[in-house]
């Protein structure tokens, strides 16, 4: 294994209180802190420890979208990623058009692993990884919990509703993470300031051959409903009575 890449995205900070916009058109980003998408962090998290157990591997950070991404992947390169690329875009991407474009990323890179977060914590789509397995015509493992290189195979230990599930891939494979993976390093001021020096691309979705498009249509946004206030009972015949009027049993 020479090369892993890492498909990251430019999130909403988890620790942030979204708000919704007041004409529902979507959710208000103005002077929100943004961040890794933290599934994407654990990825490139494991990026890194298989280059530690494993040597002479380049890892590789990857992104689409505005300008302002370059903080993120500059995160990236702090935590220890060799060099990262922008694919610049003003508009949102949606799930198929970044399988794409990583497609066309990974064409140009040759990675032997693709590793990226299960979902996005903005839209929950878990979609692009398993799109971009698709397209790539390559295996795919998705959920990991666990993951072992074996020469030109891996062990993936997966997540399922019953339990535990592992299965072995031939690679180069796409591998998709969950949250029980591993936890990401803190990234400490001397890493910072060397990121600065490592190379950091931009492209654009014209020069990758991507042709950007609307396929999903967000017809409104609406906020969570407040929650009732809880009530006090004084004893379990009380509270069985109370259920029994809300229905629930």
């Amino acid at each position: 294994m020479q090369k892993i890449m890492v498909c990251m995205k430019r999130v909403v900070d988890y620790n942030v209180r979204v708000r919704v916009k007041p004409d529902g058109s979507g959710v208000m980003l103005d002077g929100v802190k943004m961040s890794l998408n933290p599934f994407d962090e654990i990825a490139l998290e494991e990026a890194l420890r298989i280059k530690e157990r494993v040597g002479n591997i380049e890892v590789l950070a990857v992104s689409i979208g505005v300008a302002d991404t370059q903080q993120q992947l500059r995160t990236a390169l702090a935590m220890g990623a060799d060099r990262a690329i922008l694919v610049q875009s003003d508009t949102a991407v949606e799930p198929l058009i970044a399988a794409q474009t990583f497609l066309a990323l990974v064409k140009k890179e040759n990675p032997d692993l693709v590793l990226l977060g299960k979902q996005a914590i903005d839209d929950d789509a878990n979609q692009t990884g398993q799109m971009l397995a698709a397209l790539w015509d390559r295996p795919q493992a998705t959920y990991a919990s666990k993951v072992e290189i074996n020469g030109t195979k891996v062990q993936v230990t997966r997540e399922v509703d019953a339990g535990l599930e592992t299965i072995e891939v031939d690679l180069p494979a796409v591998i998709t993470v969950d949250l029980r993976l591993n936890e990401p390093r803190y990234v400490k001021l001397p890493d910072i300031m060397k990121a600065k020096k490592k190379p950091l691309e931009t492209t654009s979705l014209d020069t990758l051959g991507v042709a950007a498009g609307q396929l999903i249509k967000v017809v409104k946004t609406d906020p969570p409903p407040q929650r009732q206030k809880g009530v006090i009972v004084k004893d379990v015949a009380e509270l069985v009575d109370v259920l029994k009027k809300k229905g629930l049993i």
